[in-house]
């Protein structure tokens, strides 16, 4: 039996993709860095071998998945090429590896983790379905005839992929260190709309999705009435939202999420169409919306005493703004602490008006030190640049979380794609001490 040797085996895609082959019954490893990431949590419950990097991890009749963010010489690939063991890029494998069910890749610049784990989370209800979700979960059933993806389309990695289904959420300018503007962005898409063999589900309400051109059916979401669904006579509440789904203007049912904000409807009605479109029963598509639990790093929140922490990836000016506007539906009454790293210096850099824009809408705002990452470490401004477009933020260190402790039974927004995280855990042991 071959022995998958995964490269970078914490990253978010990498660890789903290894967690999937393993439920599955392959036999799987994989070295990263001595650091702890939450990806990992799922490998260890599984077993899994997490070795470090290291040339003679890698032996004679394995097959090598190599993460994208590990360049051909590093030394585990090296080795591999000198033993005349197979490597495989991560998107190469896993474009190879849908074609063995009915697939559904989830891609847009926002939106893709939650909409692939709640679609995942609804479709697994009516059907057998494996799934790979950006947050580092993954699952593989023996008897899937589904497979629900999450597709990046940062440097066209999407393009690997020719899925039976593609959900489009939006198109909007992000990863300014690879795509030149929003034009580049759209032709990536554009490629990828090309490439599906059955139907495009697309948000109708992005200006960018109304051009696609595709081979196949693209059926239209969102809440302007010219969409193929649309979502009407929304409530909010702080238990959730309800709202009526309209089938090309006639009435199909009503539903009821468990979620907050404009973007989770979005997000809820891209998988009701699917669902649709598939035949899925809307009974049993409200049932599974009731009991999505939601994916982790979106909106997980820790209770301690009256205060709400809430951990967020948001970490684009669109994610911001989706997350306080979700935290000021559950919390009308809550005082919104919002604490935010900023992630690569090039994408400070392209949205720093909007980042303060986004931001604005806090009631209080925190700022930490720009996030660097293996690709970029350095860039020509600092966390100071934000600062001074935000009347009354400040620049928030470890040794000074203390000042939190000034939000009485507040609602702290922790957001950010970097270590944000360290901030709440620090935050946390001050509260409970």
């Amino acid at each position: 039996m071959t022995v998958y040797h995964f490269t970078g085996i914490k990253g978010s895609g990498m660890s789903s993709l290894a967690q999937i082959l393993f439920d599955s019954g392959e036999k799987v490893q994989g070295s990263d860095v001595a650091t702890y990431y939450f990806t990992e949590q799922p490998l260890r419950d599984r077993n899994i071998t997490i070795l470090e990097f290291n040339p003679d991890n890698i032996e004679p009749g394995m097959t090598v998945i190599a993460g994208n963010a590990f360049p051909d010489d590093h030394p585990e690939l090296v080795r591999a090429n000198e033993l005349g063991v197979e490597v495989i890029r991560y998107h190469k494998f896993l474009g190879d590896y849908i074609k063995n069910y009915t697939s559904i890749a989830i891609t847009g610049a926002h939106g893709k983790t939650s909409t692939t784990g709640l679609m995942s989370h609804v479709i697994g209800g009516y059907m057998p379905t494996s799934f790979l979700i950006g947050d580092g979960t993954g699952s593989g059933k023996e008897e899937a005839s589904f497979f629900v993806m999450e597709a990046c389309e940062y440097r066209r990695h999407f393009l690997a992929y020719h899925p039976d289904y593609a959900v489009m959420t939006n198109i909007d300018f992000d990863h300014p260190d690879y795509f030149a503007n929003i034009e580049d962005v759209y032709s990536a898409f554009q490629q990828m709309a090309l490439q599906v063999k059955k139907a495009i589900i697309a948000c109708g309400d992005d200006e960018n999705l109304q051009k696609i051109q595709a081979n196949v059916p693209v059926v239209y979401y969102g809440f302007g009435t010219h969409n193929d669904f649309s979502a009407r006579n929304i409530v909010k509440t702080t238990e959730g939202t309800t709202f009526e789904v309209y089938v090309r203007n006639e009435f199909y049912d009503k539903f009821f999420i468990p979620m907050y904000g404009d973007h989770t409807v979005l997000n809820s009605l891209a998988v009701i169409s699917l669902c649709h479109y598939e035949g899925i029963p809307a009974q049993l598509i409200q049932e599974r919306l009731s009991t999505y639990s939601g994916v982790k790093r979106r909106f997980t929140e820790t209770k301690i005493g009256n205060n709400v922490l809430v951990d967020d990836y948001a970490h684009h000016p669109t994610e911001i703004k989706a997350t306080i506007q979700s935290a000021r539906q559950k919390y009308p009454d809550q005082e919104l602490v919002a604490i935010f790293q900023p992630h690569t210096f090039t994408r400070t850099q392209a949205f720093l008006q909007q980042f303060a824009d986004s931001l604005k809408s806090a009631d209080a705002v925190y700022l930490c030190d720009i996030f660097s990452s293996a690709r970029e470490k350095s860039g020509s401004l600092s966390i100071q640049d934000l600062v001074s477009l935000i009347e009354g933020s400040e620049v928030l260190k470890i040794e000074s979380i203390e000042v939190l402790k000034n939000h009485k039974d507040a609602v702290f927004l922790f957001m950010g794609a970097g270590d944000v995280h360290k901030f709440q855990d620090a935050f946390e042991e001050k509260l409970k001490n």
